[in-house]
């Protein structure tokens, strides 16, 4: 993890719209590094060099900040893309230090089938999550093998992998499986036609 993400960052001295459009024309990303009671610091970042990290390592990359010189260990807390471009508009940055566990928003994955005739519905996409900054899951995987019509899996329910705890309410309703609509309305219409016979 030495020099993994090693991304080099520099201090931004202008702010605002215009600064931040500047930055972007520039091929940056305009990010704020905040954490430990630290003044947030204005730094901009490759834009390529970021999003590939961010292909590689999902939304909750750590990254490897070298500011003048200097490295700082800092985790990817929220990403802005431009809704139509697709671009990176903005990035913030939270600082870390080895060791120190992080509260994250985690992707879920479905893993599995449900049973035939029914309907999945994913209330929940992330799952609030604490683990070592280091050593976050890309993603949480959820089971729904063979599920039958009225499975609902809380977040309560989702095995963690080691050293992972969940950060959520355990109540909050992550997967509802029920009969799909379509196959029960089959189903009496296949009746209706045996009676009508």
């Amino acid at each position: 993890m030495s020099d993994a993400n090693l991304l080099e960052a520099a201090v931004r001295t202008e702010f605002g719209k215009g600064a931040a459009r500047r930055t972007r024309r520039a091929g940056n990303v305009p990010a704020v590094l905040y954490g430990h009671q630290a003044e947030p610091q204005h730094l901009s970042v490759n834009a390529q060099a970021f999003a590939a990290i961010l292909r590689e390592h999902g939304t909750n990359a750590v990254l490897n900040l070298v500011i003048d010189g200097k490295k700082q260990l800092a985790l990817t807390k929220s990403v802005v893309v431009h809704p139509i471009r697709r671009y990176i508009e903005h990035a913030d940055l939270l600082i870390i230090k080895r060791g120190e566990k992080v509260v994250a928003d985690v992707h879920i994955t479905l893993v599995g089938e449900a049973a035939s005739g029914t309907l999945v519905t994913q209330d929940a996409t992330t799952l609030s999550i604490e683990a070592d900054a280091l050593k976050l899951p890309e993603a949480i995987e959820v089971n729904i093998e063979g599920a039958e019509p009225g499975t609902q899996i809380t977040a309560g329910a989702i095995e963690l992998p080691k050293g992972v705890t969940l950060a959520a309410d355990a109540d909050t309703l992550v997967v509802n499986i029920i009969a799909a609509p379509a196959a029960a309305a089959e189903v009496e219409e296949a009746a209706e036609a045996e009676s009508a016979e």
